[in-house]
Formats: structure tokens, sequence, C-alpha cells
């Protein structure tokens, strides 16, 4: 029985993962691109300032937040597993071409990022205890009109948050740390369960501070680790650039384990591990850019489109880069697992092993907190603010029970909801994106005569 419901649900998943919703995804990127004419581009170095220079707006800006909080949280929620296993799957399966359509869907996802943002603050609401709420949920709702859009997203995001933004993440980490330490999968999972506890039953304020300086901490450490190996491999850097950018568009023949891809593949990887890598589109942060204090939602915006950079642009690049640099990619292994190899291989004996192990378990880590976020919102979009404690009680309780459980059905089942919250995102950033043109306008009207920074 159970293999025939997996069977079902890995359909469903290949459908719903399919070539329909990942050119729906970067189509949407595209055309918010010519929209907005490469804001994402053009006004990169000021969103840069305002994230990692400003960080905050005066205390009496309405919001929950800093701004540089709010991306924090976003990037803990999104800077996961995929940013160590996914590449490595994506060069593993399509070559070093993938890593070229991975930049691809980095660039143009900005763009999206930053529709979802403004959309989330421009429609946000200040609930009865004084916090903000946003997201998708309002912005289909009072936005374009449609409540039962809202209402099916909140439900997919929620049901995502107990799956893929919970029990796979402990998951993951209970693996990593019996692997590489020894520790019991059920110690993880208790000391995850409290450690997540102790920071999510503060609300989006303890979140935000947790995230300020986890996230930081580990990106900083996982790249830092990147750019010792391709110091180390320097020689190697130049052949590795024309290998992404020659297999991008020509066939990669067979080397070592590697079986050989054509360029569809190379395309359809790249694309798609991309995609699930910065979450661009999938609606899922601009929960947290609703809780941002601003005064107006391009400035958070701007901060938030820094987000696909980071996660896309810069660790997964390091990534990448240290894979191919190496000669790993050829090994015939594939994820984390060559991720491993890839840095072994750079670093020299069992520190490259730790490091990628370190990267899984503070980013699989980090990912709960943001994702309890989101769930949370969600719950309180459908059920109001009385489910919030009993939601947090029980995301602690399934962090600890998918350390130790087979999770096979909870993963694909959660990978499908996490897809689906792209529909109804995506209808709201096209038919709204009118809203995002006349909100930019007004900002950069502001910002040329002095008003904002």
């Amino acid at each position: 029985m159970q293999t025939a419901i997996l069977d079902v649900l890995n359909t469903v998943s290949s459908w719903v993962w399919g070539a329909p919703l990942l050119i729906l995804l970067v189509g949407t990127g595209v055309y918010l691109t010519v929209l907005l004419r490469g804001l994402q581009l053009t006004a990169l170095g000021h969103a840069l300032y305002l994230a990692l220079i400003v960080r905050r707006e005066p205390d009496d800006q309405p919001g929950d937040i800093s701004h540089f909080q709010a991306l924090m949280t976003a990037l803990a929620a999104t800077v996961g597993t995929g940013n160590i296993a996914g590449v490595a799957t994506a060069i593993a399966a399509g070559g070093p071409g993938a890593m070229f359509w991975m930049w691809v869907t980095g660039v143009f996802g900005m763009a999206t990022k930053y529709a979802e943002a403004v959309l989330a603050v421009r429609f946000r609401q200040r609930e009865a205890d004084g916090t903000m709420s946003g997201g998708p949920m309002y912005y289909l709702r009072d936005g374009l009109g449609q409540p039962w859009l809202a209402t099916m997203f909140a439900v997919f995001a929620a049901v995502a948050a107990f799956g893929i933004g919970n029990m796979v993440q402990s998951n993951s980490v209970a693996h990593a740390a019996h692997d590489t330490f020894g520790i019991p999968a059920w110690v993880t999972g208790l000391a995850m369960a409290v450690g997540t506890a102790v920071v999510i039953l503060g609300g989006i304020q303890s979140i935000g501070r947790a995230a300020s300086a986890l996230v930081p901490a580990m990106i900083v450490l996982y790249v830092g680790a990147s750019v010792a190996v391709l110091v180390l491999t320097a020689d190697q850097i130049g052949n590795s650039f024309a290998l992404i950018f020659r297999h991008a568009f020509t066939p990669t023949a067979a080397a070592g384990g590697f079986l050989g891809s054509a360029v569809m593949m190379t395309i359809r990887m790249g694309v798609a591990r991309g995609v699930f890598s910065n979450e661009s589109g999938l609606g899922s942060s601009p929960i947290a850019a609703a809780a941002a204090q601003t005064r107006h939602p391009v400035a958070q915006a701007l901060v938030s489109m820094t987000q696909t950079f980071i996660d896309t642009l810069v660790v997964c690049t390091g990534t990448g880069l240290v894979i191919i640099n190496t000669g790993a990619w050829t090994s015939g292994a594939t994820g984390a697992a060559l991720t491993t190899q890839a840095f072994r291989t750079g670093l020299g004996g069992e520190i490259g092993a730790v490091i990628v192990a370190l990267g899984l378990i503070f980013f699989a880590y980090t990912t709960l907190l943001g994702w309890s976020y989101y769930g949370e919102k969600a719950m309180q979009y459908l059920f109001g603010t009385a489910v919030i404690l009993p939601y947090r009680a029980v995301f602690c309780v399934l962090i600890a029970v998918g350390a130790v459980a087979e999770l096979e059905l909870v993963w694909t089942f959660s990978d499908v909801m996490n897809g689906l919250m792209a529909f109804p995102n995506l209808i709201a950033l096209i038919g709204l994106s009118g809203v995002v043109a006349s909100e930019t306008r007004h900002y950069l009207a502001e910002l040329k005569r002095g008003v904002e920074r």
C-alpha cells in the first residue's frame, strides 16, 4: 500500500515540478525584469547597502523586526541542503553547464523575489496583538481579490512547513550528525526540538535575533571554506568557467564516472535546482518580508532580493566551483556525498567532510527556524491567532519525530505541496505587476529627491 501511494506521489511530484512550472517561474522572472527595467542589476548596490550597511530603519516605522533580521530569517529558511546537496545533484546529472543555468534562475529570480516583497509589505495587515501579517495569502485576497486562491496557498504552505520545513530537515541533520560524529539520531532530534522551541516560542522577534546571529556566521564559514579550496586549486578556475559556459549550450561528454548529459538535461537540472535553492516565486520568503520595519514597500523589497543573490550567486556558486575545480564532478558521486568528496579533495583529510557536515547541520537547523514562521503565519491565516501556541508546540514535537522516522512519503508529499505554492503566488505576481511597477516608480522618485535613502 505504501509503495503504491509513493508511486502516485512521485508521479504527481514530477508533474508539479515539471517543465510547465519551471518555465512559468523563470518566465515570470523574465517578465518582471523587463517590466522593472533590470532593477535587480541596476539597484543591486543600493540594495546591498540597505541590507548590510543601513540594516534597519527607525523603530517608529511599522513592523516587527529590522530589514536585516527579515532578510536573515528568509535566508535561514532558504539557505539549506539545496545549497550543498542540490547543487551537487544538478552538476552530477547535468554537468558543469548546469551551474550557468542556476545563475540564470538566480538573476531573474531576484526580480521575482523583489516583486513578492513589494506586494507582501504593500498588502500586509496589523493583527490584534500588534504584530504584522503578510505574504501571498494577503495579496491574493486583498490585492487580487481572490480569497479562494489565498486559502489554497495557505493550506499548501502549512502542509509544506510540517514536511519540507520540519521533519525532512531534522532527518537530514540527524543523518549528518550520525554519519560524521556518531551521534544517535534521537539525541540530535531531541536537541534540535529543544533548541528550536527556545527560539520560536518567543515569536518573530526571537527568530529574527537568532537568524541574525546564526545565518551570517554559517554563510561566512561555508563560503570561506569554498574560497580556500578555490585558492588551493586556483590553476583550475579558468578551466572551470570554460566548462560551465561551453557545456551550458553543448552536450557534456562522459568523463570518469560522469555518464554524459544532453543540453536539455543540463538546462532542466540547473533551472530546477536553482529554483529549489532560492525559492523565488514559491511565495515563502515574502511572509518574512512583511514583518520588516519599513516605511516603503520597495525599501524592504530591495533588501529581500539580495536573498536570492546571496543564496544562488554566492553560496551555490561556491559549492559548484569547488565541485568542478577539484574534478570531483567526474567521480560518479551525487548529492551531499559529491560535495563532501570535493571538499575532501580540495582541503585534504577529513576537515572537508566536517565542514560539509557542519554546513548541512546549521543550514538545516536554520531552515527549521524560518519555516516555523512561514507555517505559523499560514495556520494563523486559516484558523486565527488561537492556533499559534499549539502550532509551535506541535512543530517542535515533530522535529524530534522526524529525526528518527522514515520520511520518504512525508518528503514526497511535502515536496508536492511546496511546488503547488508557486501557482497561486505566480498568478498574483503577474496580476499585480502593475502595483509593483507603480510602487517602484514612487520609491525611485523619492530616492531622486532625497526623501529615501
